[in-house]
């Protein structure tokens, strides 16, 4: 009778597990931890020759202006309205007009909207993003949602979307995968790589350098940076934009610069906001705890890390943590 016991109990401990197994790997987040399929192919280039004649053709060409000299149309002194609060363009993070592959790439951005953001915590339309893009990075004001500028964003999405074919998964939508070291991320190394690497465009001081209503190279801190809730003001996002593209005239996708851990440091040192001001932000967001990135480093939080753990790390102990849960890591 014992015996028999010992085995139901053995028996139902290990059908549990397998339940717990099961849950994790086939809920919600199968989807993130299924490999990538190892055929996939990159995202193509969108081709301008193409770009059709009449009005639609003309409101695609005037929304790749847009992205390529944001500033000197919807700037501060801009010439067809003052929208942002800096003198930043688009291109200078979603690179090639929104293009380039591992850049903050946009071209499958027309086919996945309206879709739900966890900053949030609310389902988005294109416009609501695109303007989330305005308030934010360039610290402004939103566009109206019928003007010529909006209309012409969306006009432009639509476009390089019919480049890609709509049932297929492309490298390219995403930056690029890091590893994450044992160790946190240190400003302190970055700020020795920053002087090595970045200085030389971005300035010494981050102030980026200025021509006309824009800027060649864009300021990285100060009253014309971006603000605390943009994605690149995310350690591991922008270590992970570092890898593929700085510095510019040195790294591809296919062969990075920086290591991971170079990378994950200068993020760390351009981020370091006790040395580095930025304008005031405007709202933190992710009203949902459980639903907030790894490296988002404002309370509250759904795990019991600290804020400064989770804007520098180290971070594989806190997506061990969250995958423990058989919940989803964000970053």
């Amino acid at each position: 009778m014992i015996k028999t016991n010992a085995l139901r109990i053995g028996a139902f401990l290990i059908a549990a597990a397998a339940v717990i197994i099961w849950s994790c790997n086939n809920g919600s987040n199968a989807s993130v931890l299924a490999p990538m399929p190892a055929d996939k192919p990159l995202l193509p280039r969108a081709d301008t020759n193409a770009i059709p004649a009449g009005k639609y053709g003309e409101m695609v060409r005037y929304g790749r202006a847009l992205m390529m000299n944001t500033a000197y149309y919807i700037g501060p002194e801009g010439v067809s309205g003052k929208y942002l609060g800096n003198r930043m363009n688009c291109t200078n993070c979603h690179q090639d007009a929104g293009t380039k592959p591992f850049s903050f790439n946009l071209m499958l951005s027309h086919a996945q909207y309206p879709q739900y953001r966890a900053r949030e915590g609310k389902v988005l339309t294109l416009a609501e993003r695109v303007n989330n893009c305005v308030t934010r990075p360039h610290n402004g004001k939103p566009l109206p949602l019928d003007s010529r500028e909006m209309v012409a964003f969306l006009s432009y999405f639509r476009w390089i979307n019919s480049f890609v074919t709509q049932d297929r998964s492309y490298k390219g939508g995403h930056n690029l995968d890091i590893t994450f070291p044992a160790v946190a991320a240190s400003p302190e190394r970055g700020k020795a790589l920053y002087q090595q690497h970045c200085a030389r465009c971005h300035g010494p001081e981050g102030a980026g350098q200025a021509s006309g209503l824009t800027y060649v190279y864009p300021p990285l801190w100060g009253p014309y940076g971006y603000q605390p809730g943009s994605s690149m003001h995310r350690v591991i996002k922008q270590a992970q934009w570092l890898k593929a593209n700085m510095p510019y005239d040195k790294a591809t996708w296919e062969k990075p610069f920086l290591t991971d851990e170079e990378a994950l440091d200068i993020a760390a040192y351009v981020n370091d906001d006790s040395i580095h001001p930025r304008p005031d932000v405007k709202n933190y967001d992710y009203p949902y705890k459980e639903e907030k990135a790894i490296d988002y480093d404002k309370g509250p939080f759904a795990d019991t890390f600290s804020a400064r753990q989770h804007k520098y790390g180290p971070f594989q102990p806190i997506i061990s943590y969250w995958e423990n849960k058989c919940l989803k890591a964000v970053y």
